[in-house]
């Protein structure tokens, strides 16, 4: 076994293989580039190598700059993670001439299987089931759209070294593949290094489902079961789960020895993960393989109660699998929704800046990992699981230079139901402040009857929310626990500032028992009896609630019993009550007394400024292209300019027609949230 590895990679997946190496008696090495100085990886790691710029393509991704690391330190292994040069064959080469191993497939496979135009062709050639496409290399977007028109639209444009949702466009016209294209192109040299296109047949309504094959050198090799991907924006995966609530055990079973069948034939060893389209029929279509590590690779170590990075260690190191397929088996459910930095309410644009809070919800041990003995947290507990993995830490930044990714949540439980409900609540006692990002949204989700039914295909966020996330709308019973939780927690705040006033002998009494709740576009007059154990809300209708909790003023987490149920508040105190946040509704709850309330009302509404003549900068980026001149007429929907941010090229366009008035900005300059871009006449 190796005594020292180090880990070609930054962020979460850096964290996570760090842990395994750590329960192994592995020591680690970390690398970083400037931004990443005081990053999670480099603090849990036992040495840390710098290796260039914020930029990737000057840091992580240079392989003699890596190469450097590993003779620095002496490290007899390299862990690629995933992106960067996990699937970089060059790389693997370079180590194996250093004579170091790598841990992930060999350099043959990773050139069969890694570039997505060759793996198709290996595959058509197996008699796996493909998508029909192009499998060659396009030259020019006129080309583009030639082949586009041939494979029939819509199409999918892919880089071939992609992965990540990077290098991806779905066009639906021969303005989309020429526009699609070189957006491709250029997302693909970014993050890649590595810029040829391919095209493939776009299909409707599919699930994306994905096979875990793991292979020894000696000829062994399982898979363990599938992942359901379904649920996607922008070709980036949000929310997996394992197994699928679609597959039935022969559809499995075909998937699994296909995929198994596939990795053998081209001597593949490691982890790795084949993944299909499946239509409505269950019929499925090789898509692509990854030959790497997944980022959704902890749901199926929480269903197998196998640690995937232990076994790529332990295959580099030349081990054999300890276990056969028959011996593969399925226990429980396991969700994990992506946190993401990126603002659901400005259609999901990147975000940056400091975590000025990032507090997780506790880690909870359950099922077949823990059961093993290979859990990555606290010890066991009961039937459920909560897993975090993440890179960061509060008083951290989220830099523009790399994936939004902050952390990925993991909830296990005995069955779909119940993994779902661990979420829910996991998700409601996570708390980020200091950055955008997509919490409410994962919660929403969550609570979507289409997905708590398992009816999803890749376009479940395009069809149910066309016109982007606003945040979540609460039904009424739910707005009615909320209203209560406010009303006695509002109490308890306006007793201990009596307390601290020392104005008052009987604080309670004189505080007051009716108050009216307003919230969610709707007011609630409420009467609160209250006890040590807690209160009694009564609404005008006569319902009642009890409502119970060790909540304090200045806590910002509110876990409370309402109506016999437990509810979960994200608190911030505000001047007339607080700002509530649970299952991805962002709710203002006025607490006031009767007069108050009944003055509120009369209250005008101030209006928003008018930003209609302004082209504002809806991300923190970097201005790569300006598309039109001052005094320009321009129509609706054309594109104005392209801002790169972690990454993603950012298409801004006009929303309606007009006259370019005045341009603020120049290609180069570095953006912030609603900087004025663009005037308009």
């Amino acid at each position: 076994m190796f005594d020292k590895i180090l880990i070609a990679n930054r962020g979460e997946i850096a964290c996570r293989v760090i842990k395994t190496a750590r329960r192994m008696g592995i020591e680690t090495v970390a690398i970083y580039s400037d931004a990443d100085r005081a990053a999670l990886h480099v603090q849990m790691a036992d040495e840390a190598v710098h290796v260039g710029p914020p930029p990737a393509n000057q840091s992580y991704i240079v392989i003699e700059n890596v190469m450097r690391a590993i003779r620095e330190t002496g490290a007899e292994a390299v862990h690629p993670g995933y992106g960067f040069l996990s699937e970089n064959p060059a790389f693997a080469e370079a180590l194996a001439a250093e004579g170091v191993a790598f841990i992930g497939p060999p350099k043959g496979a990773i050139e069969a299987m890694g570039d997505k135009i060759t793996s198709k062709k290996l595959a058509a050639e197996a008699g796996v089931s493909t998508v029909p496409g192009y499998m060659g290399l396009i030259g020019d977007a006129e080309e583009a759209v030639r082949i586009s028109r041939e494979i029939g639209y819509p199409v999918m444009i892919k880089a071939s070294a992609g992965g990540g949702g990077k290098g991806m466009r779905i066009a639906w016209s021969d303005d989309d593949a020429r526009e699609g294209f070189q957006a491709s192109k250029n997302e693909a040299a970014a993050s890649f290094g590595d810029d040829r296109i391919f095209i493939e047949k776009f299909i409707t309504r599919p699930r994306h489902i994905e096979i875990q094959v793991l292979c020894d050198a000696h000829g062994n090799g399982v898979f363990l079961g599938e992942r359901e991907c379904s649920i996607q924006r922008r070709n980036q995966k949000v929310i997996e789960e394992a197994p699928s609530p679609f597959l039935d055990e022969a559809t499995r079973k075909a998937m699994g020895e296909q995929a198994l069948a596939l990795a053998q034939a081209v001597g593949y060893t490691s982890a790795g993960t084949v993944e299909f389209i499946v239509d409505g029929e269950r019929n499925f279509y090789f898509l692509e393989m990854n030959t790497r590590l997944q980022v959704e690779h902890p749901v199926t170590e929480l269903i197998t109660g196998i640690d995937l990075v232990e076994q790529m260690i332990r295959v580099a190191a030349g081990e054999k699998l300890p276990f056969s397929q028959d011996e593969i088996r399925l226990d429980g459910w396991a969700v994990e929704s992506r946190l993401y930095a990126e603002d659901p309410y400005r259609n999901f644009l990147p975000s940056t800046g400091r975590l000025t809070r990032y507090r997780p919800p506790e880690a909870v041990a359950a099922g077949p990992l823990a059961a093993r003995g290979n859990w990555l947290e606290p010890a066991p507990e009961g039937d459920r699981a909560v897993r975090n993995d993440t890179g960061v830490h509060e008083g951290g930044e989220i830099s523009m230079y790399y994936d939004p990714m902050i952390a990925k949540l993991c909830a296990w439980g005995p069955d779909r139901d119940a993994a779902l409900q661990t979420m829910r609540e996991a998700l409601d006692s996570f708390e980020i402040e200091g950055i955008g990002h997509n919490l409410p949204f994962l919660s929403a989700v969550m609570d979507h009857p289409r997905f708590a039914s398992g009816d999803i295909t890749t376009a479940f966020i395009a069809e149910e929310y066309p016109d982007g996330f606003s945040g979540a709308d609460l039904p009424e019973a739910e707005l009615r626990r909320v209203a209560a939780a406010a009303a006695a927690m509002y109490r308890v705040v306006e007793i201990r500032r009596a307390r601290i006033s020392g104005r008052m002998d009987n604080h309670e009494r004189r505080v007051g028992s009716d108050w009216v709740v307003a919230l969610g576009g709707a007011e609630f007059a409420v009467t609160i009896e209250a006890d040590r154990a807690g209160a009694t809300v009564r609404f005008a209708d006569g319902e009642e609630m009890r409502v119970t909790s060790d909540w304090q003023p200045g806590a910002t987490l509110a876990r409370l019993d309402v109506a016999g149920a437990p509810l979960v508040l994200k608190v911030e105190k505000r001047a007339t009550g607080f700002r509530l946040r649970t299952r991805g509704a962002d709710l203002v709850a006025h607490v006031r007394t009767p007069r108050q309330a009944e003055l509120a009302r009369l209250m005008p509404e101030k209006a928003p400024p008018d930003t209609s003549r302004l082209l504002l900068c809806p991300m923190p980026g970097l201005m790569v292209k300006i598309d039109v001149s001052e005094g320009d007429d321009v129509e609706e929907g054309q594109a104005l300019c392209t801002i790169e941010a972690m990454k993603m090229e950012n298409i801004l366009r006009a929303a309606r027609k007009g006259v370019v008035a005045k341009i603020n900005v120049a290609v180069g300059d570095n953006l912030a949230v609603d900087d004025v871009i663009m005037e308009f006449e």
